[in-house]
């Protein structure tokens, strides 16, 4: 499964983005999305999840109630939703797949897409 992040760029602080997670398999759909963040000289970390249905999300604390993730199974697209964005969400962030349930660990997912930029500027 090939996955696409892209949306990332330069925002100011309390700024908004979406990103998007494109594939083009025909299994898209059968699979759990999650999006995970890394920033320099940091350990990957977990963004949010959506489960294949759509039915189900999951988010970090950190990003709890400025983020939404969702999905259109039909375009084969995740997006995340960011809003009042901060300095400390500056990262790379990346978009992954996983067969099984939708989970907060890297470990649990079997396909990741390149990632996209985010930059906050104070």
């Amino acid at each position: 499964v090939q996955l696409q992040a892209s949306g990332g760029g330069l925002v100011q602080a309390g700024g908004s983005l979406r990103l998007s997670c494109a594939s083009s398999s025909p299994t898209f759909s059968s699979y759990a999305v999650g999006w995970f963040r890394q920033a320099p000289g940091k350990e990957r970390e977990f963004v949010a999840a959506i489960a294949w249905g759509g039915d189900s999300t999951s988010y970090a604390g950190s990003v709890k109630g400025r983020s939404t993730i969702s999905r259109h199974n039909a375009k084969g697209a995740v997006y995340l939703q960011m809003s009042g964005l901060k300095p400390e969400d500056t990262a790379v962030y990346y978009c992954a797949v996983s067969s099984s349930i939708y989970s907060d660990s890297p470990s649990a997912y079997d396909y990741w897409g390149q990632g996209t930029q985010v930059t906050v500027s104070s």
